[in-house]
């Protein structure tokens, strides 16, 4: 139940020719603690509940449980979220031996899109594509979680 994971900002569409899968995803949080968050997100035509617990101190790691839910259990679910609301389309991308998850946003984080990748170990390496762009792993402004507070289009 641990997840091992880095992010990064991406620089082209180009991931988009090489998917081999995508969805959309809506996703609400009923608890945005930095210690736990509580997720709800309905993934195409599932839906899911998800616990993550703090990172560690380099973003790298945190506790994760996660558990499908019927679609009518996470859309009830959903209209009892904090406010901020997150929609994306994610695109799934074999590089290597790994699966990218790239995600691009919309509504008020339009403009935003992130790629992840998950590992088996913090020192593990991976073949990086070259539409990826900055690492921003372990900052907490790219977490889902602080996207539905302060979205991306707000930044600036």
């Amino acid at each position: 139940m641990l997840e091992i994971e880095r992010k990064f900002l991406v620089n082209s569409e180009a991931f988009k020719s090489e998917a081999f899968n995508s969805y959309t995803i809506k996703q609400g949080f009923l608890n945005t603690d930095k210690e736990r968050t509580v997720r709800v997100r309905l993934k195409g035509d599932k839906g899911f509940l998800t616990v993550k617990g703090q990172s560690t101190a380099n973003g790298l790691s945190r506790f994760e449980w996660e558990k499908e839910i019927s679609n009518t259990d996470a859309e009830s679910l959903l209209l009892i979220c904090e406010s901020g609301m997150i929609n994306k389309t994610r695109y799934e991308v074999k590089y290597g031996n790994h699966i990218f998850e790239i995600d691009e946003f919309y509504d008020n984080n339009l403009g935003l899109v992130i790629a992840e990748v998950e590992l088996n170990s913090e020192t593990e390496t991976f073949e990086k594509p070259k539409w990826l762009d900055k690492e921003v792993t372990g900052d907490i402004k790219y977490y889902n979680s602080q996207l539905s507070k302060k979205p991306y289009t707000e930044w600036k």
